[in-house]
């Protein structure tokens, strides 16, 4: 099992810019896909961004509302995954949790289906002001 724990959230103004982390706890060369996702009260948990090491190159996955905007990495030496969101708007408000899977393709681990990954972070909150 993996432990994934979330940090960098807070509250901020419309258009300013938070970082996300999430440290995981053994190598994440075990871990091929992962993946930060949202859930603001009453909705439904989504797939914001995934980034996939299977291949020869990392693979990123943005969902729309994120592209241009926020910014999927990986640090391996450091077992972390980062999010860096800019611009920031108050629709963004939510927890914003980290995941991680063992995927077999990049097309796979790209689709960010909630019920794909094995293994969540508690959550960082993220509250955006207009």
């Amino acid at each position: 099992q993996v432990v994934l724990a979330e940090s960098g959230g807070g509250s901020v103004e419309a258009g300013g810019s938070l970082r996300l982390s999430c440290v995981v706890s053994r190598s994440i060369h075990l871990t091929n896909c992962m993946a930060w996702f949202r859930q603001a009260p009453g909705q439904e948990r989504e797939g914001v961004a995934s980034i996939y090491t299977g291949g020869s190159i990392p693979t990123t996955t943005y969902d729309d509302s994120a592209k241009g905007r926020f910014t999927i990495s990986q640090d391996i030496a450091e077992n972390t995954v980062y999010l860096q969101m800019n611009s920031l708007k108050p629709e963004d408000t939510a927890m914003y949790y980290c995941a991680a899977a063992w995927s077999e393709a990049s097309w796979w681990c790209g689709r960010r289906r909630t019920a794909d990954f094995t293994d969540w972070g508690q959550g960082t909150q993220v509250t955006v002001s207009s």
